[in-house]
């Protein structure tokens, strides 16, 4: 039906000549002047505080520790020779686990993808300003003098790129007699044992995921 006058008392008319906005509105569409605005497209980008987490394994174990971590984080675990350097790049916090397979090794521990990505990509990345933290699988019992030797390569390799290392952990719950995953007496992240102690890997992996929501790695 067409928009009738509608009665104003005098004092209002005096005020203005020209009809309120939300008069108009509803004259001319009142379905419209109330129709919620559409919702915008979401952005193509990698979004704020993203996280990647990235393993490579000899062995599966550790495929299953990153599988811990996923359930934890909701994150995807992906083999790190299946990424290229844009995502990584795209990200604000990476979370990177490797095996130790050439154990007393100077470099090149981990016997995986990681050994070509650790010297042939990964100096050319810029890393300055994002949160990197580090999980490594070892064998106490049968390599303890070498246990999670890669994970400290990971550490020293991503910590030479800019990157801020977070994921710091007590030595304490382990039985080793050495490891190059030490760092001012902590280990350099989460290092799990498969072998050994499979029962408390689970356990380790969802303790290590809060101590690193506390460090600002936002999941």
């Amino acid at each position: 039906p067409p928009c009738r006058d509608t009665y104003l008392p005098a004092h209002l008319q005096n005020r203005s000549k020209m009809p309120s906005k939300l008069a108009l509105a509803l004259c001319l569409s009142p379905a419209a002047a109330f129709a919620p605005a559409p919702a915008k497209a979401a952005p193509r980008a990698a979004p704020l505080n993203a996280v990647g987490l990235y393993y490579s394994t000899t062995t599966g174990n550790t495929e299953t520790v990153a599988g811990y971590l996923t359930a934890a984080t909701g994150i995807e675990a992906v083999d790190i020779d299946s990424v290229d350097d844009e995502t990584l790049s795209s990200m604000d916090a990476l979370i990177c686990g490797a095996p130790t397979w050439h154990t007393g090794a100077d470099e090149q521990r981990s016997g995986t993808a990681w050994d070509e990505f650790l010297y042939d990509r990964l100096p050319s990345l810029d890393l300055s300003g994002k949160k990197v933290a580090i999980f490594g699988l070892g064998d106490q019992g049968s390599y303890g003098d070498n246990f999670c030797d890669a994970a400290g390569e990971l550490y020293d390799c991503f910590s030479a790129q800019g990157a801020t290392m977070v994921g710091m952990t007590s030595p304490d719950d382990y039985d080793y007699s050495d490891s190059k995953a030490l760092r001012d007496g902590q280990f350099c992240g989460l290092l799990c044992d498969e072998d050994n102690e499979y029962d408390k890997s689970e356990g380790r992996a969802n303790d290590w995921v809060e101590q690193l929501k506390g460090e600002g790695v936002a999941f």
